[in-house]
């Protein structure tokens, strides 16, 4: 008995959250997957099942309270207590200097599409092991990163009990 509770805790502790994208970047998303299989195939792999297990939703009903390209996140790596604001970005816009973080990189991938609330694991370059919360996310002020979303007739925000998987 104590086992099986052990293990549906177990079970619990590994599920991921459901994430949300903009159907305007998921050719441009799954292209990038494609083409860095050669590169890293363990994080394209990554990319694709993200993907794969994504929803995918027209611009007009993105929620404005999700992840996605051109868009600000601040989160809290939850070993650390830190938290740490960064814009995902298409490769061809990353400037870690600037806090611009390519799609294409472990926490790139490990942040699309995830909506306020979530808690996420991620797995560093140097294979650790890292547990992840995402307490905000909004458009960039400036305005001029990934493409363009309209923020009429978004869908409600989705809730944190939304992002936890079935």
């Amino acid at each position: 008995m104590l086992a099986d509770m052990n293990e549906t805790v177990k079970k619990r502790r590994t599920r991921t959250p459901k994430i949300v994208i903009n159907s305007d970047d998921l050719a441009h998303i799954e292209a990038l997957a494609e083409g860095a299989m050669q590169r890293n195939p363990t994080l394209a792999d990554r990319l694709l099942d993200e993907i794969a297990r994504a929803r995918i939703v027209a611009p007009s009903k993105m929620p404005a309270n999700v992840v996605s390209i051109g868009r600000s996140v601040t989160y809290r790596d939850e070993s650390t207590g830190l938290d740490k604001t960064v814009t995902l970005v298409f490769p061809e816009d990353a400037d870690i200097a600037r806090q611009r973080v390519s799609i294409v990189t472990p926490i790139g991938v490990a942040l699309l599409g995830l909506a306020e609330g979530a808690v996420f694991h991620w797995d560093t370059r140097a294979n650790q092991r890292r547990m992840l919360t995402v307490i905000r996310v909004e458009e960039p002020s400036d305005g001029d990163l990934g493409q363009p979303h309209d923020p009429r007739g978004q869908e409600d925000d989705i809730t944190p009990d939304q992002t936890a998987a079935t």
